[in-house]
């Protein structure tokens, strides 16, 4: 049977609170935090246990600070592979300001990982992976482990014939386009990197994404566009699903929400474009919902079939 693996080789504690105005020289009294685990692949195996699927997250951790995410991890229940590292896993902050609904973010660098250390990742993948699965890779690098990681990873997911999805950026983000992609989720800021160019205007996004898919070996690529959606794009494929108008309470987790949805929808037997609607569905129900806490099925289906009635609607009034 298919397996979902999630891989977070920069994973955080994420501790939030608030505060009735932020003000400077001055002691702020916070709201008693709230702490979430976190990381690119940790979120998408929270997301996905959210959505009522399993998967095996795989991170590295150490510290009281490593401690205390792999216990958040447990408390989810989400079966996990934790690699001990020395460093110690980093701890981000977020705080929201109420006066002014105002959302403050503060991001440190991760540890550094040393050889031994992370080679052990590659040797838990070799141990783990079997034909078919999903490996989501996603996150950026911490420090001390090689640009080219992923390319190494792609190496293993080829030889046990299963399928790697890649959601980095950073220092990791040119480098991995050796690697063998099944598919690749960049927002536009990444697209334009991968590109060589500033930006790219809407015009040309259909242009970028072909060159793209010409460029590297990558089977399908999703290009998320925040709250105008995500454009599909593969070899004998193009499709836009626009994203559905939603009060935003946080960002945070929009991205590994998506990834879930998308990865989910695959293992599920459905098409391309299912994928694509249920993806945007699931990045849109974190978005409703304040910090960490990722996409909610409920919101989810709901956001689904009402994307799915608006573009069947569409469908009709242009064959119309």
């Amino acid at each position: 049977m298919q397996k979902i693996i999630t891989l977070t080789m920069n994973p955080v504690l994420e501790k939030e609170t608030s505060v009735a105005g932020i003000r400077p020289n001055t002691k702020l009294r916070c709201a008693s935090p709230i702490y979430y685990a976190g990381g690119g692949g940790i979120n998408v195996s929270r997301a996905l246990k959210n959505l009522g699927a399993k998967s095996l997250c795989i991170y590295l951790a150490g510290g009281s600070t490593g401690n205390h995410l792999e216990q958040l991890v447990s408390n989810e229940g989400i079966s996990q592979k934790v690699i001990s590292v020395r460093g110690r896993t980093r701890d981000n902050l977020s705080v929201t300001d109420t006066v002014t609904n105002l959302h403050y973010q503060f991001r440190v660098p991760g540890p550094r990982v040393e050889k031994k250390e992370w080679e052990q990742v590659l040797k838990l993948l070799e141990e783990l992976l079997t034909k078919d699965d999903y490996l989501v890779a996603s996150g950026k690098l911490p420090p001390g482990v090689p640009p080219d990681f992923y390319v190494m990873v792609s190496k293993i997911t080829d030889e046990k014939e299963a399928k790697l999805v890649l959601d980095t950026s950073g220092k990791a983000l040119l480098p991995s386009m050796k690697a063998n992609i099944f598919m690749m989720k960049p927002n536009l800021a990444e697209l334009s990197i991968l590109s060589g160019v500033e930006s790219i205007s809407a015009s040309e996004l259909e242009f970028s994404a072909k060159r793209f898919l010409k460029n590297y070996s990558c089977q399908v690529l999703v290009i998320s566009l925040g709250a105008r959606g995500a454009l599909l794009a593969t070899k004998n494929k193009m499709e836009h699903i626009s994203a559905p108008t939603v009060y935003q309470k946080s960002t945070i987790g929009a991205g590994d929400s998506m990834v879930a949805g998308m990865v989910l929808s695959l293992v599920q037997g459905k098409s391309l474009s299912e994928m694509l609607l249920y993806g945007v569905a699931c990045g849109a129900a974190a978005t409703i919902r304040p910090g960490t806490q990722l996409c909610n099925k409920n919101d989810v289906d709901d956001l689904y079939d009402w994307i799915k009635n608006k573009n069947v609607k569409r469908a009709k009034k242009r064959l119309n």
